[in-house]
């Protein structure tokens, strides 16, 4: 990142290398697929998706994609997420594979079900 924190998803995202952009920008189309009423804002200094609370936040780094969906979520996909560097509420996607998109999807749509249980 340069010296000033990004305050948009969009100018976060071209902060990076055109390979990472790629990854960060198919992260971020699948969380809108699922959550397409979601509003964007940086938060904590990374992209986040918001409904009535934070429900997502994904982040680029030198060789992986940070996502965080949260520990309920984690722990509801852990035998999806075996094959990737996994903790208490983030997965790793390395930038040498491909963005896993479909399970994307299903982990912020379980995440949002989850804010609405909570929200009742």
């Amino acid at each position: 990142m340069g010296m000033a924190a990004a305050t948009t998803i969009d100018a976060y995202i071209a902060a990076f290398p055109e390979s990472t952009q790629t990854f960060l920008k198919q992260l971020r189309a699948a969380i809108k697929e699922a959550a397409p009423k979601a509003t964007e804002r940086i938060s904590y200094g990374m992209p986040c998706f918001r409904t009535t609370k934070n429900l997502v936040y994904f982040a680029g780094y030198t060789k992986h994609i940070g996502f965080y969906p949260g520990a309920a979520t984690i722990t509801h996909f852990e035998t999806q997420l075996s094959s990737y560097k996994h903790a208490k509420g983030s997965v790793q996607f390395p930038l040498t594979g491909a963005i896993p998109t479909a399970l994307i999807i299903q982990m912020t749509e379980f995440r949002l079900q989850e804010l609405r249980k909570k929200d009742k």
